[in-house]
C-alpha cells in the first residue's frame, strides 16, 4: 500500500572489493550502496532484514527509514536497484536511494488484470494477453502505489485496454504512452481436425493429377491424324 514505511538498520562498510562482498554474503549479509545528496555510502544489511523490509505491505515501493550503525538518524530511502544470484535466487547486492518526501519521484509499478476470466471474449474462446506488465508513474514517495489494478471483465474479442484506461489514485501521474496496449483479447486460432487435413491433401493430389493429364504430350494416334491433315493440304 502507498505510504508504507519500514525501518532498516544497516552497517557502513569500510572494506570494499569482490572478495569482501563474498565474505559478507557467506555471513548472511547483503552488500550495497546508499546514494544521497553527498558521497555514496557503502553499506551492508542482514539478508533476512532486507527481505522483511521488502516483503511488507508496501512491497518494493516501501519507504525505508535507513539507520546507519544504530546512530539514531534515519534516511528516508527507496529501493533503487538490486541484483539476484542467477543460480540460488537470493539478493546479492542492493542500491538504496535517499529521497525527499516532499518531492515526486518516478517508479515502475506492476499492472494487475482482474476479472479477465469473466470477459465475454474469453468465454467465447478468445485468448487474453497482457503485453504490458509494468508502467512508469510519478508521485510523491509516500504516494507511489504498490500496483495498479485494471478491470478486464468487459473485453470482447478484439477489445483492448490501454495505458489511458488505467485507474490511478489522486496525485499519481502515468508517464507511458497513453495508447500503449496493456491487455487485449484475440480470436481463438482454429486447429484443423485430422479428417479435414486428409481431405485437403486428397483434393490437392487430385488437382495435381488433373493438371498433369492436361499437360501430357499427344499420343501416336493424334500425331497420325495431324500428319494426314497436312498431306491433304
Amino acid at each position: 500500500m502507498a505510504g508504507e514505511r519500514t525501518k532498516l538498520v544497516v552497517a557502513q562498510r569500510e572494506t570494499l572489493g569482490s572478495a569482501e562482498a563474498r565474505r559478507l554474503r557467506r555471513r548472511g549479509l547483503v552488500p550495497g550502496v546508499l546514494y544521497g545528496s553527498g558521497e555514496p555510502v557503502a553499506i551492508c544489511v542482514a539478508e533476512r532484514e532486507l527481505r522483511r523490509a521488502l516483503t511488507g505491505a508496501g512491497g518494493l515501493h516501501s519507504i525505508l527509514d535507513v539507520e546507519i550503525d544504530g546512530k539514531g538518524r534515519t534516511h528516508a530511502s527507496i529501493l533503487k536497484e538490486y541484483q539476484v544470484d542467477p543460480v540460488r535466487g537470493g539478493v546479492i547486492h542492493v542500491d538504496l536511494q535517499e529521497v525527499r518526501l516532499d518531492r515526486p519521484i518516478q517508479a515502475s509499478v506492476a499492472v494487475q488484470l482482474v476479472g479477465g476470466e469473466d470477459a465475454p471474449g474469453v468465454r467465447e474462446g478468445g485468448v487474453l494477453s497482457q503485453p504490458l506488465r509494468e508502467v512508469t508513474v510519478e508521485a510523491l514517495p509516500l504516494e507511489v502505489p504498490e500496483h495498479l489494478e485494471v478491470d478486464a471483465s468487459g473485453l470482447e474479442v478484439g477489445g483492448t485496454l490501454r495505458v489511458a484506461d488505467l485507474p490511478v489514485p489522486d496525485g499519481v501521474a502515468l508517464l507511458d504512452d497513453p495508447e500503449a496496449v496493456v491487455a487485449t483479447v484475440t480470436a481463438p486460432t482454429r486447429v484443423a481436425e485430422p479428417e479435414e487435413l486428409l481431405e485437403a491433401e486428397e483434393a490437392e493430389a487430385a488437382a495435381g493429377a488433373e493438371a498433369e493429364g492436361a499437360a501430357a504430350p499427344a499420343g501416336p494416334d493424334a500425331a497420325a491424324a495431324g500428319g494426314e491433315g497436312a498431306s491433304e493440304g
